[in-house]
Parts: C-alpha cells; structure tokens; sequence
C-alpha cells in the first residue's frame, strides 16, 4: 500500500470542495483498496501510545465555533479491532494500549477520509500522539509499521506542518507568512530528499514559529519514518498555506505525481470560530 500524509486545515474542508479536496478525492481514487486505515491523527495526542480498538468507533466532533451542518456530519466507518493485536506485534517492544471506548474517528481524520474514502466502508483505526516523547520516538515508530503495508493498511497521517492558530489572519486565505513558507520549504526539501532528516527540522530558525506545539506536525514524522524504512523519498500530493499560519502541504509514498486542480483553496472561517487549539 501507499501511505500519505495530509495537511487537512480547517474542519471546513469536510463540507468544501477546492482544489485540497479534490487532491485528497484524487488520492483515494488512486490507491488500491486498502484493508483497512491506520490513521496518526493531530487531534489525538495524549500521554499514551495507543490504538482504537473498538468495532463501532464514534465520530468526534472535537471543535466548537462551527456551523452545525459541520456537527451534523457523520463518518460511519467499522473498526478492526483485530488491527490493534497487529499494530502491538509489529512495533514490539514499543507497549501500545488497545482503546475500545474513549475515542473514536476525530475531525483531523474524518476530514479528509470523507473526501478520499466517501463511502465510509473501509475499516478505520486510529494511532494516538503519546505527547510525552520525542520526535525521535515518532519517527522511529513510524518506520516500525512499514510491515502493515505489506498487509493491505493504508497509514493515514493528518495534520499541519506549519500550525499556528495563534497567528491566524483570516484576510490571508490562500496565503502564509513569510516565516510559514520559509519553514514548509525546509519541510519540502527534507520530505523529497531525505525524509528520516525530518526529525531535525526543530533546528530550523522558523521552527518555534511554524511548530508552537507539535501535535500537528508530529504526523508528518510517522511517513517521514515510512519512507525510510522504504528507502524511499515522498512526493508532494498538493500544498499551499491558509491564512497566513498554516501550511496544507501533503506528501505520499509510493505514489507519484502531483495533483494540480483549478480550484480555490481554503474556506473561509466562520466568524465564530475562535484562535483555539480545539479547532482548525
């Protein structure tokens, strides 16, 4: 299987189609059915690594401020929770906790899934974000579930190289700072040249700036580990930057070509949606 990572922006991007969509539709259209997706979401970092491992997981509607056409989306999905026992056994010794109630399928991954995967009807299961380790730790687990490609998982990493809400500007739509660009090519070269150098990308000058908290770039360490287990570099899907702090690149493995699609770019935010962690 393939594997990818997508910058998915803000939770808009679920109801909107622009040209990141229709890049993330083109991606799911692309691969080979996968037996399931293993999915490293932003928005589940906790202090524990582990796997959802329930058969019925719940959409998560982890943000508030939207319009409730956004809350009243839906992602029906099935578990697998066989996949947990996988995941456990392929990246031994590394301890990983089977969750078979506390989360589910959070908006970073039924964002993007309801674009590539419409149907719903491929089993999802969710990696956590353990918060108390290292990029190093990241990246070298990420390397560890290269055999799952072997077996018909798709690994799904969603966040946001460069994710600053606090310095959101939402007059900057389809624009980033020159800081946000600065970082996201640093990004670029390392992803298409030697991607197990990402975990040093906190050397970069623009890294406290594009990186205030790592949960959202985190994900991109997880591929990053794929491809250098591969020996593989990535190819960019789509990029651009939104609203001057955030970076919607996406890169695959295994896939290449870039999509290029005529469209506008990031949604407008509502003006109720606040500069919060819990969103975008």
């Amino acid at each position: 299987m393939p594997a990818v990572f997508f910058g998915h922006g803000s939770p808009m991007n679920a109801l909107e189609v622009n040209r990141y969509t229709a890049a993330w539709r083109a991606f799911g259209r692309s691969v080979p059915r996968p037996r399931a997706i293993l999915v490293v979401s932003a928005h589940w970092y906790i202090g524990a690594t582990a796997v959802t491992a329930m058969p019925r997981p719940k959409t998560i509607h982890d943000f508030y401020g939207f319009p409730q056409e956004l809350f009243d989306v839906r992602y029906p999905a099935p578990g697998l929770p066989e996949l947990a026992e996988e995941v456990s056994d392929v990246v031994h010794p590394t301890w990983v906790g089977a969750d078979i109630d506390s989360w589910g399928i959070d908006h970073g991954t039924w964002s993007v899934l309801v674009h590539a995967f419409p149907e719903a009807d491929i089993p999802v299961v969710q990696l956590s974000i353990n918060a108390f380790k290292g990029l190093d730790y990241h990246l070298e687990l990420g390397a560890k579930l290269a055999p799952l490609r072997e077996r018909g998982v798709l690994v799904v990493a969603s966040g946001n190289v460069v994710h600053n809400l606090g310095g959101v500007d939402r007059r900057l739509v389809d624009q980033g700072f020159d800081w946000a660009q600065r970082f996201d090519e640093a990004a670029k070269a390392t992803m298409l040249d030697d991607p197990t150098e990402a975990g040093h990308l906190d050397a970069h000058r623009d890294f406290g700036l594009a990186v205030p908290t790592p949960d959202h770039f985190i994900p991109l360490l997880y591929l990053a580990g794929l491809a250098g287990a591969a020996g593989q570099s990535t190819e960019v899907l789509v990029d651009g930057y939104a609203y001057g702090s955030l970076s919607m690149t996406a890169y695959t493995l295994g896939l290449p070509g870039r999509a290029t699609e005529p469209l506008a770019g990031a949604p407008t935010l509502p003006d109720a949606v606040p500069p919060d962690s819990a969103n975008i």
